[in-house]
């Protein structure tokens, strides 16, 4: 261990803070009366936290071993004079040499041990969207104000294994409601910020493959400024992911795809017998996936395939993709049903870097079972991109989306919703270091039908 009498000399200078005065006769022959560490060295001694060599002498130009350090700082623990401030510089030096220390004997709570070895990060985030979908006088708008506190915690179990988790505190500005509260007919609750655990699982990574287990992100590999093309939720479950150049995940679970609080995929039912609309009760779906994605220097691409088991799909029409995001008045534009209890949907994706600086990516997923609004595809051109620690950083990008009402089960709506087609362009811009904003419009129609759609989307973020 390469410390010399300068590092040594920590604990000699926390143990040191606890005394007035260093007033001790030096017993080592090798440090001079003159030395800039005499009076540390000769306290340290008197108090019993070093001893030396048998010949008198203390090396102090010799580098260490961890036990040797060990023992200084086995010594300083047994030391109970000492001030507050002394004592956490002790601790922090106990967690770093905690397995020398048991290796002596010295017993380090593990609350010690693991105190540096926590990480926080985290966000404050405010949206705005105004959506307006119909036709004429039959045009509904939905506008929302959205602020978002996210705590993003990730603690080390051991050379392997870590947990994370995820705490988001998240409320509607314009009605002052916590964020998720809607009731069966739509409507938003009146409840404070609502404060959910979005993720919590632990997390493997060894030489050729990582495990994660517990509840997790659920995004497909389609993805990019245009957004997930089928997956971006959270599930509970398990997955393994291994490879290099060519990356394979394997995973399996169960998902409510929980959206703006209603049930799996946020969809509800019309009740031909109450007239009124209904939440599906047993929403939640089993779900399977595995997907194989190849990264090059240039070139990446890859295929996936996800499958659902739910009867939430039995007998549902293709409007609910309006009503679930709150479009009392949206008309339906599709009367097709789909009365599979499964998804069966296979996808490919395929994206080329021209540079450093310009990507061009597309993507195409199909749902086996459905029966209408069964295909999903998207094309992007992206160019830069903003990044939080880089000031004066931005990028822009443009693309067209179509995305299938049962196929596009849980995609990313930043830009469309499911059951419409359309162009986007965004960009994005980091104004001070870790703040970023962020805008997007979209205008198109319903892929079955003749409502238009339009959406304006702002967002700024800041990262700590």
């Amino acid at each position: 261990m390469k410390k010399t009498l300068v590092s040594a000399l920590t604990t000699a200078l926390v143990v040191g803070a606890a005394s007035t005065t260093f007033a001790a006769a030096n017993p080592f022959s090798d440090v001079p009366a003159d030395h800039w560490a005499y009076d540390a060295v000769a306290q340290l001694a008197a108090d019993g936290v070093i001893d030396g060599y048998g010949d008198t002498t203390f090396r102090g130009d010799r580098s260490i071993t961890r036990y040797e350090m060990a023992q200084m700082v086995a010594r300083a623990m047994a030391k109970s004079d000492v001030n507050e401030a002394t004592k956490a510089m002790i601790d922090k030096l106990a967690a770093e040499f905690a397995d020398e220390l048991n290796n002596l004997g010295v017993r380090v709570a593990n609350l010690e041990r693991n105190a540096d070895m926590v990480k926080w990060n985290g966000k404050i985030e405010y949206t705005y969207t105004s959506t307006r979908i119909g036709k004429d006088h039959y045009t509904t708008k939905d506008n929302h104000d959205k602020e978002l506190f996210r705590l993003e915690p990730s603690a080390e179990v051991n050379d392997h294994w870590h947990v994370n988790a995820r705490l988001d505190a998240s409320n509607h500005m314009n009605t002052d409601s916590g964020y998720g509260d809607v009731t069966t007919n739509g409507s938003k609750g009146d409840s404070d910020y609502k404060v959910t655990l979005k993720h919590i699982y632990a997390q493997g990574d060894y030489k050729n493959f990582t495990v994660r287990l517990g509840k997790m992100e659920l995004a497909d590999n389609m993805g990019g400024k245009s957004g997930n093309l089928v997956l971006d939720n959270k599930y509970s479950g398990a997955e393994v992911e291994f490879g290099s150049k060519v990356r394979a995940k394997i995973f399996a679970g169960r998902t409510n795809g929980d959206n703006d609080g209603g049930s799996f995929l946020g969809i509800q039912k019309y009740n031909n017998t109450t007239n009124t609309w209904d939440t599906d009760n047993d929403a939640a779906a089993n779900l399977q996936g595995i997907e194989v994605q190849y990264k090059g220097d240039k070139l990446e691409g890859g295929v996936s395939y996800y499958h659902f088991g739910s009867s939430a799909f039995q007998n549902l029409n293709a409007y609910g993709a309006h009503y679930r995001r709150g479009f009392v008045n949206a008309i339906p534009y599709h009367n097709g049903r789909n009365n599979e209890k499964d998804a069966n949907i296979w996808g490919l994706n395929l994206g080329y870097h021209f540079d450093k600086n310009s990507y061009l990516h597309g993507a195409f997923a199909q749902n086996a079972k459905a029966s209408n609004q069964k295909n999903s595809w998207q094309l992007t051109y992206e160019y830069k991109g903003a990044k939080a620690a880089d000031k004066g950083s931005w990028g822009a990008w443009i693309g067209y989306r179509s995305l299938g009402y049962f196929t596009s089960l849980m995609a990313t709506t930043d830009d469309l919703d499911a059951g419409f087609k359309g162009w986007h362009i965004g960009a994005n811009y980091t104004l001070l270091k870790n703040i970023v904003l962020t805008a997007r419009y979209s205008q198109g129609s319903a892929i079955d039908g003749d409502l238009d759609y339009k959406k304006l989307f702002g967002r700024v973020e800041f990262f700590f």
